[in-house]
């Protein structure tokens, strides 16, 4: 697995290089965010941590300029601003995670792992779905009926590509919250069946009677790629 640590100080830089390389990442280093940007989109990497206060060009900006020139790589963004309003902005620009200094080697390895993880978990998923009639294209973010196509934002296209990738398994409401708004956001779960609702609404032929969006009672929800007549979910 291939990083990339964007950090302008020097010991922070070198602590982290260290600590990742003896965990056998290969690691590469870059000291602003002019510098890391152009490295993060002329090299391939597997995640990229990402310092947010940085004179030039900040990490806000390094990760919205990543995303607007198609770089999907995890982005850990590190940084001392704790407050709510940082770290709703820093998802916003693109993050898919949020650590706030001074934090532990330990809980920085444990995110560096989940994050890996989950883009595994991604790459694993096809870029073209089919469920009966409904057909789920992540590289347009769109689901088609017939000549009915819906929108998907990034928040339902993420809960499907999770929901694909562990299909026939149950997904519970506490994993949809980590692995698609992150560590640090603020959503209840109440979030995420609002979410499934307005996806039922799109996928499913009779949304009140879902046959491929399953509740699982108490738990979360499970995919089902057949649509075996008769089956329905237990509504909670």
């Amino acid at each position: 697995m291939r990083l990339l640590v964007i950090e302008d100080e020097l010991p922070m830089r070198t602590a982290l290089v260290e600590t990742l390389a003896a965990e056998g990442y290969r690691v590469k280093a870059a000291g602003d965010g002019i510098s890391g940007l152009e490295t993060a989109c002329m090299e391939t990497f597997d995640l990229v941590l990402l310092d947010v206060m940085m004179p030039g060009l900040d990490g806000y900006a390094v990760c919205r300029e990543l995303r607007k020139r198609g770089r999907g790589m995890p982005v850990l963004m590190l940084t001392a601003k704790g407050q709510i309003d940082d770290r709703v902005d820093g998802l916003d620009s693109g993050a898919d995670d949020y650590l706030v200094k001074p934090f532990s080697l330990r809980e920085l390895l444990a995110r560096v792992r989940a994050l890996l993880r989950r883009r595994e978990r991604d790459q694993a998923v096809p870029e073209v779905l089919e469920l009966g009639t409904t057909v789920i294209d992540f590289r347009k973010s769109s689901i088609s009926q017939g000549d009915r196509v819906h929108p998907l934002s990034e928040k339902e296209a993420g809960m499907l590509r999770l929901l694909a990738a562990y299909a026939g398994e149950t997904v519970s409401r506490e994993k949809f919250l980590d692995v698609v708004w992150g560590y640090n956001a603020f959503p209840s779960t109440r979030t995420v069946d609002n979410f499934i609702s307005a996806l039922r609404a799109k996928l499913e032929q009779d949304p009140a009677n879902p046959v491929h969006l399953v509740t699982v009672r108490g738990t979360g929800y499970r995919l089902e790629q057949d649509s075996p007549a008769g089956e329905r979910s237990h509504q909670e």
